[in-house]
């Protein structure tokens, strides 16, 4: 291998990502709203924000948050309830961490802020501490993900 250096920076994103994934699963199973959009989903989202001139970019979150009944699957429904959907982006991490995320370090990305300074109070960012998590794994699978 020619450069080391970025097959570790490539390992380390996958890592995040992982987390996310696992992250994004935890407060799915809270029952408290959260959804995991689908493509299509995400699709109708951005559409009918930017209905409301709203800017949004489908990798600038992972997840939703509903507070009352909207089908995602219908871009009409969401547009009558545009103020009942949180957009959420995942930070997440496996590293020992202060009960409040104090020093807790993470980057966004143009598009999060972009769409953050889009939504204001519906776009918010989900911090979740994957340490508990790990430490009671009794197995630990890694796995591949290939983007073409």
């Amino acid at each position: 291998m020619s450069n080391p250096e970025a097959a570790f920076v490539k390992e380390d994103f996958q890592s995040g990502q992982k987390t996310a994934k696992k992250a994004a699963e935890i407060l799915v199973s809270k029952n408290l709203g959260f959804i995991v959009p689908t493509a299509r989903q995400k699709q109708n989202l951005l559409v009918a924000f930017a209905k409301r001139g709203k800017v949004v970019y489908g990798r600038a979150f992972d997840i939703v948050k509903l507070s009352g009944l909207v089908s995602l699957d219908d871009l009409s429904d969401i547009e009558s309830n545009l103020n009942r959907i949180t957009i959420f982006e995942i930070k997440s991490t496996r590293k020992l961490l202060k009960p409040d995320f104090a020093t807790f370090f993470f980057s966004l990305t143009g598009a999060e802020v972009l769409v953050a300074q889009s939504l204001k109070k519906q776009f918010k960012f989900a911090l979740v501490n994957l340490t508990e998590i790990f430490a009671r794994a009794k197995g630990i699978y890694s796995g591949w993900s290939i983007m073409l």
